[in-house]
Formats: C-alpha cells, structure tokens, sequence
C-alpha cells in the first residue's frame, strides 16, 4: 500500500488579506442560504437576537472569534473555511493544515495505514476533499490497474475514474444505477464544502459523453419493490473473463478534527455484495504479491 497523491497542504495559515467592512457578513450570510437557514433559526440556535444576526452580517457589527465560531458550526462551515470567515474578520486564522507524513500525523497515518491492510481482501481507500486518492490497499490499487495511465495522473480521481467513459464506466455492468448514485455525492460535496474545484470536477464529468447520454434519457435508478437495499457498483473484469465483481461501498470521516486536513479526509471501504464476490475477491486478494 502506498499513497497515491497527497493534497498540496501548508503547515501554517496564509497571511490575512486585506479586510472590508461586511466581508465576513457576506461570507456567513452566503453560508446561510447554503444551508438554507433564516435569520431568526441560526440566532436562536447561537442564543443572539435576529438584529444582532442581521447587523453581522450587514457589516454593522464585527463577530468577535468565539461568536464566529458559534455560527461556523451551527451552519456546518468546514474547517477551511472558517479560516476564511477568521480572516475576513480581521483575526488569525485558527486552524493548522499538516500533511499525512507530517511527524504530528504519524499516529493517524498510521491508524489509517493499518484499517486498510485489516479491510483486505476487499478494496478500502482513503480521498481528499476532492476525492483524489491518497492511500488505498493492494486491492484497491489492483482494480486501479484496470484504467488507463491518462486517469491515474496527475491525480486519481474516483468520480473521473468511476465515470468516464475510458474508465471503470466502461465495465460497470449497471453504469446508470452506479452513476445516479456518483452524481448525487458528488452534488451533495459541491454543495456542502463550496469547493470550487469539485465544482469544476462536476461540470467536467457532467460533459462526458456516456454521462451526458444517461441524463438527457432522464432515467431515474430502479427503486422498485425488488430493488437491492444499497446500489452495488457491478464490475465486469476483462482481464478475468468479464467475471462480475458486486460491492457496496461506505463512506466514513473523523469524528472530532481540529485540522483542515483530518476534517476533509474520508475513508471509502467496499464489501462484497454476494457470496460470488466475495469469493472473487478473496481470489484475487491470493494472487497478489505480498
């Protein structure tokens, strides 16, 4: 196992730009309507009166940082972007930003390093917040192996992986299910971190041509009566006589981080969704060099 792509990361905050009156009140104010909250719900949810609410983010009052930090949460800011309200405050930005081989990072590299060896023989990876692949098993990279060079550089992307047409979307037995699936977290993450380039991945997948023709058939996925409980991503393996390959994924975060990058990494584990699958794997887990 070994780490694939590391998000570029700075040890220190930057230096605060320049402030105006009533920056930090459009920020919050554009994180409200985010997170589609009135006035009146996140004051009360702070315990502050709607008009002081109102005069923050107008530019009357300036938040002091504990106040800021009331507001971030209850609107769910991520980490990242509190800094960004802390500075277009005024105030020094709060939260570090360490890489994974950073020497305070040690344990947690460690722990992660070690999930993903007990997940074997099933696939298990762990992404940025724009899904790029930092560390990921022996199985994952073996069905990584499957995609051309062009979409494993610069970085590897699960949802350009998973979606374009040169990609694992050309073996996935049922694209339109697994793509609905891709293209709801993928909006979900648009809309949840504002991150302009998950926004810019979206418009990219959204033009692909295999993608652009499952939406203009505008078929929903099956949700019928006899439909399975989680949608499977179905691989057909060519390299093994297109032996079909079912799994279901979850998708799990750190619970309590204090730094950027522990707040936007995720770990994505596969299992096997029948007993063929399972078996599979564990085959392929056996052929693999130690």
């Amino acid at each position: 196992m070994a780490p694939r792509h590391h998000p570029v990361m700075r040890d220190t905050p930057p230096p605060a730009p320049a402030t105006r009156p009533g920056a930090v009140g459009d920020l919050l104010r554009t994180w409200r309507s985010r997170r589609r909250r009135s006035q009146m719900d996140l004051a009360l949810d702070v315990g502050v009166s709607t008009r002081h609410l109102s005069c923050i983010e107008t530019g009357r009052a300036r938040p002091s940082p504990a106040m800021l930090e009331a507001l971030a949460g209850a609107l769910d800011v991520p980490l990242r972007e509190r800094n960004r309200l802390l500075l277009a405050a005024g105030y020094a930005p709060r939260y570090a930003e360490r890489t994974l081989d950073d020497d305070g990072m040690r344990q947690v590299r460690s722990a992660l390093e070690r999930l993903l060896r007990a997940h074997e023989p099933n696939p298990g990876l762990v992404l940025d917040r724009q899904w790029n692949l930092v560390l990921a098993n022996r199985p994952a990279m073996a069905l990584a192996g499957l995609l051309p060079d062009a979409l494993k550089t610069p970085e590897f992307n699960v949802f350009r992986a998973s979606l374009h047409p040169q990609g694992l979307g050309a073996f996935t037995e049922n694209f339109a299910d697994w793509a609905h699936y891709l293209l709801a977290t993928l909006q979900r993450a648009v809309a949840t971190s504002a991150d302009p380039g998950l926004a810019a991945l979206q418009q990219e997948v959204l033009a692909y041509p295999n993608v652009a023709a499952l939406l203009a058939a505008g078929l929903p996925p099956d949700a019928g009566a006899d439909a399975p409980l989680l949608v499977p991503c179905v691989l057909r393996l060519p390299h093994l006589q297109n032996a079909r390959l079912s799994m279901f994924t979850t998708l799990t975060t750190f619970g309590t981080p204090r730094d950027i990058t522990l707040d936007e990494l995720s770990i994505e584990l596969f299992y096997p969704a029948d007993d063929a699958s399972e078996a599979l794997l564990r085959s392929l887990h056996a052929a693999l060099p130690s």
